[in-house]
């Protein structure tokens, strides 16, 4: 059983003892701590914070807590109940809320949940703020609200079809074009949240024929709902089956998004923000951003379009934060997160959905067509467990002395630039394991540079 504090949030394993696992306890800790925050930062104890969650088990329980603390806080709260963290972070903005905790722990197995923490502009909070709430947390030391100054509880159960209502605003998203393509779509929506939304969001681009594999939201992820080929096997033979022209894959929370082509073949969640970006980069002149762990081809894309692309750190916050910087046009991470600015700054799996849509729609070709159009670059994903008593440190030291010969990066753990290919290595900030990542332009060199570290780590 894990417990995962970081400046991003608190994320754990359910049940066990307190201070070893998300526990009813350190749920109310934490909460209080970032509402006692967010109360300073605004100068007033009367804030209004949104509170969305996605379908796991444990997600009510962990709801009646954080809505109930918040309210002890003094702090009024706008419940949306089951959502999407793409949805919580519109929402923030859109009811003009000094903050936002969304209640999910992503790709994470069942056992886990976790609160994820936003500022007034719906964005993930600094790490500054974040560790500001690790300390008062520590502390333990608040001050509730009196019986008069409780903060009211409302509900807002609409806020997905208001999101989608956004999306379909945007200028880059043509429903005319998608509907009039006849897509007939499966999806996969691992049971949670993704198996409101995506549905809604196709319906409200006009598309007809939707198979709905594993989309209802009862916390009962079907296989691991990370979104990798080797967790979907069965949306594969369904699309071939289905003779569909493509499949939808996101994860529990909607932030992440993968295509499955019609062949049954993925078209890789790398190329999820590729084949986003190719699209509006078309349309909008500018640069791009995704993180050190992100394939190449963006890079690619973009500099074909007269952009300029920036790596960043991995993570969302560092992600934005650099898209801001260099004034990026669209960004996002390799696991399928994509960033589009025009609408706000988070992953976003309904605005990818209507992006790639619209672009497959005008293309007027098979999404297998699509993919290949673009660069050939394979990522080998792994993972170590980091066990106790393991030196972070002097392994990647150990790493640098072996490929001294070629340039490291250490912007984020550390990454290793070959000619034809990188590999690297960061701890994971949601998990207790060190990820290994390598690109190559085959999976075999891809895998086996991957390997040859995992070797000299073991």
């Amino acid at each position: 059983m894990t417990l995962i504090k970081s400046i991003s949030g608190i994320r754990g394993t359910i049940g066990g003892k307190e201070g070893e696992n998300l526990t009813p306890v350190d749920t109310v800790k934490f909460t209080a701590a970032f509402v006692e925050m967010m109360q300073e930062k605004a100068g007033k104890k009367e804030i209004t914070l949104v509170v969305g969650r996605d379908a796991r088990i444990s997600g009510k329980m962990i709801e009646q807590l954080v809505t109930a603390t918040a309210s002890g806080m003094g702090a009024n709260v706008i419940n949306t109940g089951l959502s999407t963290t793409p949805t919580v972070e519109v929402t923030v903005t859109d009811k003009q809320a000094d903050g936002g905790i969304i209640l999910t722990a992503s790709h994470n197995p069942k056992q886990w949940n976790a609160l994820k923490l936003l500022n007034e502009k719906g964005e993930f909070i600094s790490a500054e703020e974040g560790k500001t709430v690790l300390d008062k947390a520590e502390k333990s030391d608040f001050s509730f609200a009196d019986v008069d100054s409780l903060g009211k509880i409302t509900e807002d159960l609409n806020t997905i079809e208001k999101h989608i209502e956004k999306v379909l605003e945007l200028d880059l998203v043509d429903k005319e074009a998608v509907a009039a393509a006849g897509f007939k779509v499966v999806v996969d929506g691992v049971n949670s949240t993704g198996g409101i939304a995506i549905p809604k969001l196709l319906e409200a681009l006009g598309i007809k024929e939707v198979i709905k594999l594993y989309c209802e939201p009862n916390g009962m992820f079907p296989h691991n709902p990370e979104p990798l080929p080797e967790n979907l096997t069965e949306i594969s033979k369904v699309i071939t089956e289905q003779k569909a022209d493509l499949g939808i894959v996101v994860d529990p929370d909607v932030d992440r998004l993968a295509f499955v082509m019609e062949n049954g073949e993925m078209f890789g969640e790398e190329y999820t923000l590729v084949a986003v970006a190719d699209y509006v980069l078309q349309h909008t002149k500018g640069n791009t951003v995704s993180n050190l762990s992100s394939t190449r081809a963006l890079r690619d894309v973009t500099e074909k379009a007269g952009g300029t692309y920036t790596a960043s750190a991995v993570g969302e916050v560092n992600v934005v934060e650099k898209m801001k910087e260099t004034e990026a046009v669209i960004g996002g991470e390799g696991n399928g997160g994509v960033i589009y600015p025009a609408l706000h700054y988070g992953r976003d799996a309904l605005v990818g959905t209507a992006l790639f849509l619209t672009y497959l729609a005008k293309r007027k070709m098979k999404i297998s067509e699509l993919r290949a159009t673009y660069p050939d670059y394979f990522i080998s994903k792994n993972k170590v467990n980091l066990e106790a008593g393991m030196d972070v440190q002097q392994i990647f030291e150990k790493v640098k002395k072996a490929y001294a010969e070629f340039p490291v990066l250490t912007i984020d753990g550390i990454k290793i630039d070959f000619p034809d290919g990188w590999v690297q290595l960061r701890v994971s900030n949601t998990e207790p394991i060190m990820r290994i990542y390598a690109e190559s332009t085959s999976p075999e060199k891809a895998q086996q540079n991957a390997d040859d570290v995992i070797g000299l780590i073991k």
